[in-house]
């Protein structure tokens, strides 16, 4: 079973927001959710691999969203 992420609520919701007025609010709150986790992780023992894949995967997506607004 997969791990469930704190920050993958807000990661889920800019991905799936259809409304483009709402969608860069969304993209900032799941970027800095994702940012205060990788903030975590450096102060601790790094996390699991398999999420800090995750927090890659969700960063280059949100990236390509980015660019497309």
């Amino acid at each position: 079973m997969k791990a469930h992420y704190v920050w993958e609520e807000l990661y889920k919701a800019s991905v799936l927001e259809l409304d483009r007025g709402k969608l860069p609010e969304r993209v900032h709150a799941a970027k800095a959710a994702i940012d205060a986790r990788l903030h975590e992780l450096q102060l601790d023992s790094g996390g699991m691999p398999e999420e800090r894949q995750a927090i890659s995967d969700a960063l280059a997506t949100l990236n390509v969203i980015r660019r497309e607004l």
